[in-house]
């Protein structure tokens, strides 16, 4: 399956770094203990940090608020997907357990200060593009409602798009029926190109450690 980043993107956000990984083979299903009690550690320590830092002292928050600044995207009513997520624990609403492939992708989300999208692959069609989202781009997302994409980042396959660092999309959501999976990083800019490879996988290993299958990574450069 071929990913591309579009020039439209990279011509307004230089430096742009996407880590793609691509599974196949996976059974997905309740999280192990491991996973749940590594993603309560880490939310509640998380809680303290946040009762002593903003927001933007966090790297990757102050980063992906920069970037969806530059495309057009306010990114006081558009929270990046992981701003959001440190929001939610800001006011100890911690995020409980989905299954096994969204607990380990909303754990490495908050580790790495960064949005990720995890989607079934069964479900994409053609060529994907990550490109920037048009005033006719939406779609009904995980949050429960219909979202416009205009001057969001967005994951495209040809029925349209699927994914943004924003929210993702109902239509190609990962549930415990997935045998086939993408990933999608959205690396901060500055991170050097070998550190974005060794985080992509280190992502990928502890994925495959739990869901078995195989898997492959690459860095999309803008």
């Amino acid at each position: 399956m071929e990913i591309n980043i579009s020039t439209d993107l990279s011509d307004k956000i230089p430096g742009l770094k996407v880590g793609i990984i691509i599974y196949d083979n996976i059974e997905v299903g309740p999280s192990p203990q491991m996973v749940k009690g590594r993603l309560q550690l880490f939310q509640e320590a998380l809680f303290f940090d946040l009762e002593e830092k903003e927001f933007t002292d966090f790297s990757g928050i102050k980063e992906w608020r920069a970037i969806f600044k530059a495309t057009g995207a306010n990114p006081s009513r558009y929270r990046p997907s992981v701003e959001a997520l440190y929001r939610r624990i800001k006011k100890q609403n911690y995020l409980a357990p989905i299954h096994s492939a969204t607990d380990l992708n909303n754990f490495f989300s908050l580790l790495y200060e960064v949005p990720i999208g995890i989607y079934d692959a069964d479900k994409l069609k053609g060529e994907i593009a990550i490109k920037l989202g048009k005033d006719t781009d939406g779609y009904v997302g995980l949050n429960g409602r219909f979202n416009s994409l205009e001057n969001m980042i967005v994951s495209a396959d040809h029925d349209g798009p699927f994914g943004s660092p924003y929210v993702d999309s109902e239509r190609t959501k990962v549930t415990e029926e997935t045998k086939s999976a993408i990933q999608i990083i959205y690396l901060q800019t500055k991170t050097p190109v070998k550190e974005a490879q060794q985080l992509t996988k280190s992502l990928m290993d502890m994925f495959l450690e739990i869901h078995g299958g195989e898997g492959t990574y690459s860095i999309l450069e803008g």
